[in-house]
């Protein structure tokens, strides 16, 4: 089995596992506080924690799977050499980006948290951790654009060859 394809099964078991512990926490939210008239201090802080990391893996997720909203009128009307040309350009794009504002300024994000000793409210979470999922998901998206550039090159070479 690739790399490629370990990271993307771990990736949807993660976004299973999160997806699960949000709906429990939304629920025992709703629960506490329609149902026991006592609201839970912690489940809406754990609920947007939640979501962030949902949000920020799935978008790695996705970047990964080559599904990631795009408007592709320029690819569907080009030829194929251009196509790749493009694809590659693209795949460029999404990486400087990556690494410049995920990576670079996730990490700074991160060390700026645990540096200050930033703690969220009701759950004491060091808000390093919450953010680390920034560097890692852009981590992610960098690996798989960077396999990506490589399979359109590869491909090139090989219809090149027939």
């Amino acid at each position: 089995m690739s790399l490629r394809k370990i990271i993307d099964k771990s990736l949807e078991w993660l976004l299973v596992f999160l997806m699960s512990i949000l709906v429990l926490d939304v629920l025992w939210q709703v629960a506490s506080r329609y149902i026991m008239n006592s609201p839970s201090s912690y489940t809406d802080e754990l609920a947007g924690f939640l979501l962030i990391w949902v949000g920020l893996f799935g978008a790695a997720y996705v970047a990964g799977k080559r599904e990631h909203l795009a408007i592709d009128l320029l690819l569907q009307r080009s030829s194929d050499k251009r196509k790749s040309k493009l694809e590659i350009t693209i795949s460029a794009i999404v990486l400087v980006f990556a690494i410049a504002v995920m990576i670079i300024g996730g990490f700074w994000l991160v060390y700026t948290r645990f540096f200050l000793s930033v703690k969220s409210a009701a759950l004491g979470l060091p808000l390093g951790f919450v953010y680390l999922v920034l560097p890692v998901s852009g981590l992610l998206i960098a690996y798989f654009e960077i396999d990506n550039m490589h399979n359109i090159i590869k491909n090139n070479r090989n219809k090149q060859q027939l």
